[in-house]
C-alpha cells in the first residue's frame, strides 16, 4: 500500500502540490495523469525520498523495494544480459557469497535462497524481457556501449523490470519505445505481480495496463477506479455536477446577500439578516472546475489538389552507403491516404520516411512524384533545429517577410501556442510547446503529404487529441510512425508493415497486430510465413475453384457449339444437294412442281444456315470470354 497524506510542496514561489492525499491499494496498477507541468514527476521524487516536503508524509510498507528507471542509460562494456542480471542485487550477492563461502551450512542456506528466488531461471526471464523490448539473442550479448542512447534506456527499463520491485515507478516509459515495445510493455505491466505507479500520456496504455487513475490538478490528488476512459467519463460527469452546484450556490449567495443588504439595519429584520450574514461567511465557495482542454492544432490544407498517385515507387531499393535497408518497393500514395507504418525499430520505418520525403535517395528503381508536390516532414530530432534564442513569433516572421505583426501572431496562435508563450525563447519552451512550434513550421506551406515520425513524445493527452483532430481535418495525405496506438487507430485507414527489408500492406487491424507482437519475434515471423502460405493456398484454391466454375460454364457452351456446328454441316450438305438438283435445266422441264419445291426448300435452308452461323459465332465468342 502507498499512502500519501497532506503533502505540500513548492518550487520557489510556486505552490505545486497543496495538502494532497491519496491511498493506493497494494498490488494496484495506477496511472498518474495531469497536464504537463502539474507536478507528476515531482510527486515521484517525493515518493522515493529524493525531495522533501513542507508538510505531510509518504508511507510505504517496511522493507518494500522501490524501483524506477535509471536517469542515465548504462554505457559500459558489460553485455545487455549482464546489466539486466546485475539489477537483481540479492541474486548477485548470493552468487558472489557462494563462490567464497566455506561453511557447508551457510552454503546450503545460500542455495536454498537461490532456489526460493528462482535464480536458475534468471537468464531466461531477463532474455524474455530484453526480447520484448526489441533485443534479439545476438544483441543481448553485445556491450551496452555499442547501442545509442534510446536503446540504452530500453536496457535501463529492462533492468528495473527484471528486479521486480515491490513498488514500480515508471515515468513516461514509452518515450523511448516503438509501437511493438509499447504493446509488449502494456501486457507486461498489466500482469506485473506487485504495485505499479505509472506516468503516461499513452491513452491505450492507461486503458489496458492499469486498474485505477490518480489525477493531479490544482495541487490536489483525486483517485478514480478503472482505466483512462473511465476516468475521463467520471471527470466529465464531475465537471457537470460541479458546474450545476456552483450555479446553485451562486444564486443562493446572491439571494442571501440581497436579504442582508436590504434588512441588516432594520430592527425587525436585523436578527435574521445577521443570521444570514454568518451563514454567508461559513459557506465555502465551490471552485469553478475547468476541463483544462488543450488548444487546438491546425494544419493548413494544400492550395491545389494533385492527381493521384502523388507518389509512386516502382521496384525501389534504398539504404546507406553500400548497405541496403529496403528493397523491391512497389507502392503508391494517393492524395487522401492515411498510412501508418508498423514494424520494430531498426527495420527501416524512418529510412522509408526519409526515402519518400526525398531526404534519402534510391539505390535502384524509379520514384515518381507528382508535379508541384509539397512534402512536410516532422521528426523528434528536429526539435534541436529550432533557434534557441528566438521565440515562436520570430521563427514564423522569417517565413512571412513583410507581414503585419498581428498576422504573424495569428499564425502562431494556429499552432496552438498560448499567447503568453509566443515571446518565450525556444530554449525555454516545454517539449510539447516545441513540438507544436515545429509541427506548425513544417506544415506552414500547406503540404500535399505530411510525414510524422513519432510526433507525440512530448505531447500530453489533450495535445494528442488535438493532433488527432488536426490530422482528421487535414485534406492531404499522411504517413505516420508512432508508438501511440490510439493515434494510429484514430487517424490511419491503411497499415503498412516494414519488416525483412520490405514494406507491404498489412491486412489485419491493430488488435491483430497486437496479438502478433505478443507472440514474440520468432512466432511473428512464423505467423507471417504461415499467413503467406495460407494466402498462397487460398489463391491456388481460388484458381481451382475458378477453373471448376469455368468448366461448369464452358461445358454447356461447348455442347451448344457442337450442336450448332453439326447443324451448319447438315444444312451446308443439304444446300449442296439442292443446288446440284436445281443446276440441271431439264429438272424444271420434267417436274416444275418438284423443282419449285426444291427452290423453296433451298431458300429456307439458306436462311436457317445464316441464323445458325450467327448463333455459332455468339456461342464461340462467349466461350472464348469465359475461357
Amino acid at each position: 500500500m502507498l499512502q500519501i497524506t497532506d503533502v505540500t510542496f513548492r518550487i520557489g514561489d510556486r505552490l505545486l502540490i497543496e495538502n494532497a492525499s491519496v491511498t493506493l491499494p497494494g498490488k494496484a496498477k495506477t496511472g498518474l495523469v495531469g497536464r504537463n507541468g502539474a507536478g507528476k514527476s515531482t510527486l515521484f521524487k517525493i515518493v522515493t525520498g529524493d525531495l522533501s516536503t513542507e508538510t505531510g508524509s509518504v508511507q510505504i510498507p517496511k522493507r518494500a523495494r522501490i524501483g524506477q528507471v535509471a536517469q542515465e542509460a548504462p554505457g559500459t562494456e558489460e553485455t545487455l544480459m549482464e546489466v539486466v542480471l546485475a539489477a537483481d542485487k540479492e541474486r548477485s550477492r548470493l552468487l558472489a557469497d557462494a563462490e567464497t563461502e566455506t561453511d557447508p551450512n551457510k552454503i546450503a542456506e545460500i542455495h536454498i535462497r537461490l532456489a526460493d528466488i528462482d535464480a536458475h531461471t534468471a537468464e531466461a526471464r531477463a532474455g524474455t524481457i530484453l526480447s520484448g523490448l526489441g533485443f534479439d539473442a545476438e544483441a543481448q550479448q553485445r556491450p551496452c556501449s555499442s547501442f545509442s542512447g534510446g536503446w540504452r534506456m530500453r536496457v535501463a527499463l529492462a533492468a528495473v523490470l527484471f528486479s521486480e520491485p515491490d513498488l514500480l515507478l515508471l515515468d513516461e516509459p514509452t518515450n523511448y519505445l516503438d509501437l511493438e515495445g509499447t504493446l509488449w510493455l502494456e501486457n507486461y505491466v498489466a500482469r506485473y505481480p506487485h504495485q505499479v505507479l505509472l506516468i503516461s500520456h499513452d491513452r491505450d496504455l492507461l486503458n489496458n495496463a492499469v486498474d485505477s487513475i490518480v489525477h493531479l490538478e490544482g495541487g490536489k490528488l483525486t483517485y478514480y477506479t478503472g482505466g483512462y476512459d473511465s476516468f475521463d467519463r467520471q471527470r466529465r460527469e464531475a465537471l457537470i455536477l460541479a458546474g450545476k452546484a456552483k450555479e446553485k450556490q451562486d444564486a443562493q449567495r446572491k439571494h442571501m446577500q440581497a436579504f442582508v443588504d436590504r434588512f441588516r439595519y432594520k430592527a425587525s429584520k436585523a436578527r435574521q439578516a445577521q443570521s444570514r450574514l454568518k451563514m454567508l461567511e461559513k459557506m465555502q465557495p465551490i471552485a469553478a472546475l475547468t476541463e483544462g482542454s488543450s488548444k487546438p492544432i491546425h494544419f493548413p490544407n494544400p492550395e491545389q489538389q494533385l492527381a493521384p498517385p502523388i507518389l509512386k515507387l516502382e521496384d525501389v531499393s534504398t539504404g546507406y552507403g553500400e548497405t541496403k535497408i529496403l528493397s523491391r518497393l512497389t507502392l503508391n500514395i494517393d492524395t487522401d491516404d492515411r498510412i501508418a507504418l508498423l514494424g520494430a525499430n531498426g527495420n527501416g520505418k524512418s529510412t522509408f520516411a526519409k526515402l519518400i520525403s526525398d531526404r534519402l535517395g534510391a539505390m535502384s528503381g524509379e520514384i515518381t512524384r507528382a508535379s508541384k508536390l509539397k512534402i512536410a516532414f516532422f521528426a523528434q530530432h528536429q526539435l534541436d533545429e529550432l533557434k534557441p534564442a528566438e521565440n515562436a513569433v520570430a521563427h514564423v516572421r522569417a517565413l512571412m517577410p513583410g507581414a503585419p505583426e498581428a498576422k504573424v501572431r495569428a499564425r502562431v496562435a494556429r499552432f496552438g501556442l498560448p499567447t503568453d508563450r509566443m515571446d518565450t525563447p525556444a530554449k525555454d519552451l516545454s517539449g510539447g510547446e516545441k513540438a507544436r512550434l515545429l509541427l506548425g513550421l513544417a506544415t506552414f506551406d500547406g503540404p500535399h503529404l505530411l510525414i510524422l515520425d513519432e510526433p507525440t513524445n512530448h505531447l500530453d493527452i489533450d495535445s494528442r487529441e488535438a493532433l488527432v483532430m488536426a490530422l482528421n481535418e487535414f485534406q492531404g495525405a499522411v504517413v505516420l510512425i508512432s508508438h501511440d496506438r490510439h493515434l494510429v487507430e484514430a487517424c490511419a485507414d491503411r497499415l503498412w508493415l516494414v519488416a525483412d527489408g520490405k514494406v507491404e500492406a498489412y491486412d489485419g487491424d491493430m488488435e491483430d497486430y497486437r496479438r502478433l507482437i505478443l507472440q514474440g519475434p520468432e512466432a511473428a515471423r512464423k505467423a507471417r510465413d504461415r499467413a503467406a502460405e495460407e494466402a498462397e493456398k487460398a489463391s491456388a484454391q481460388e484458381k481451382r475453384r475458378g477453373s471448376a466454375e469455368k468448366r461448369s460454364q464452358l461445358k454447356p457452351l461447348k455442347l451448344k457449339i457442337a450442336v450448332a456446328e453439326k447443324e451448319i454441316a447438315r444444312l451446308q450438305e443439304k444446300i449442296a444437294k439442292l443446288d446440284k438438283a436445281l443446276a440441271d435445266p431439264a429438272f424444271f422441264a420434267l417436274d416444275p412442281q418438284r423443282a419449285a419445291k426444291f427452290a423453296k426448300e433451298r431458300a429456307f435452308c439458306e436462311k436457317k444456315l445464316v441464323k445458325t452461323e450467327e448463333e455459332w459465332l455468339e456461342l464461340s465468342a462467349e466461350y472464348e470470354a469465359v475461357g
